[in-house]
């Protein structure tokens, strides 16, 4: 995969692992990591069914960096050390409602980098994030039922299940059910105190 330079803003995640932001500068190494990964996230995401195409890819990258500046969003890519620069290896983010102070977050992984520890490092940085300098007092996850990867993350991350919103996700073919995790910043801090 392609590796891409470092930029001017980059948080470590500790063995040469960083959070970077997904800026439009990204772009194409991003859409690269898309379509190496479209047919592991389409098992769980309607969006990745089919591959975005790169006008797409860059649509949403772009707003989602409007989203950064706006205080709406936090949309960053887990990348890895690489000869020359850093390879991407997943994407992490927070979509952030200022009036509830609360926020969803959001994540995946690229197959060759699973197992390694990089999303529960991301996650936990972007939760240290929102209920530290962002002042959040609520952060959801939600994920597919049978996604059992991600249910066993936001359990050892200390979010509570809250509950099963059935046929909530709409896939192309089919309904399906999408369970609901939460955590509130007195309980983050309490474990992470």
């Amino acid at each position: 995969m392609r590796t891409v330079v470092t930029p001017l803003f980059s948080f470590p995640l500790g063995d040469g692992a960083v959070l970077l932001p997904r800026t439009p500068d990204l772009l194409d190494a991003y859409q690269e990591l898309l379509a190496a990964n479209q047919e592991r996230l389409a098992r769980w995401e309607p969006w990745a069914v089919e591959l975005p195409t790169p006008e797409a890819t860059g649509a949403n990258v772009r707003e989602s960096a409007r989203g950064w500046l706006a205080g709406e969003q936090v949309p960053t890519v887990i990348a890895v050390a690489a000869e020359g620069g850093w390879q991407l290896a997943g994407s992490v983010g927070l979509r952030i409602n200022a009036y509830r102070r609360s926020a969803d977050i959001g994540y995946w992984i690229d197959e060759a980098h699973e197992g390694r520890g990089l999303v529960r490092r991301a996650v936990t940085a972007l939760l240290d994030h929102a209920f530290g300098p962002l002042g959040l007092e609520r952060v959801a996850l939600q994920t597919e039922v049978a996604n059992l990867r991600s249910r066993a993350l936001a359990t050892r991350l200390g979010f509570a299940e809250e509950g099963v919103q059935r046929g909530a996700i709409a896939f192309p073919a089919e309904r399906r059910d999408e369970v609901t995790y939460g955590i509130l910043a007195e309980e983050w801090h309490r474990r992470n105190g």
